[in-house]
């Protein structure tokens, strides 16, 4: 599966290519989305480790890789790092939304409003390491 990638300076934009994410595509795209959470604890903040994921090209999604995404983004939270999804299609939001899965991915419109959540985010990590300290 070939993902088009662009980083920001807090963030990766990945987006995956349509028209369907299916099961069989999950293993790949854990791996490939995981791992930029190693980069980040092997190089010391290098490279930003949040991820916007832009699903504009899904048509389709099944179940299985819609409840790999929401494992990713619990991995993603568990890191202090930020996991968006932006962009859906109506199918795909009424297929989350059904499956009781929308509610809890963290969801936005557009890439703009993906990278304010991860700003916020990284803000208020900043804020909470500042009051352990």
């Amino acid at each position: 599966m070939e993902f088009k990638r662009d980083t920001k300076e807090k963030l990766h934009v990945i987006t995956l290519p349509g028209p369907a994410l299916s099961a069989t595509m999950t293993d790949e795209l854990n791996g490939y989305l995981l791992s930029y959470l190693q980069n980040d604890a092997s190089r010391q903040n290098d490279q930003a480790k949040n991820i916007v994921l832009v699903l504009k090209d899904i048509e389709k999604i099944d179940i299985a890789a819609a409840e790999a995404l929401t494992n990713i983004q619990q991995k993603f939270y568990e890191s202090n790092a930020s996991f968006v999804i932006c962009e859906l299609q109506k199918a795909v939001e009424k297929f989350l939304d059904e499956n009781e899965l929308l509610e809890i991915m963290n969801v936005t419109p557009t890439i703009s409003e993906a990278s304010d959540i991860v700003q916020m985010e990284e803000i208020e990590r900043e804020f909470m390491n500042g009051e352990e300290e």
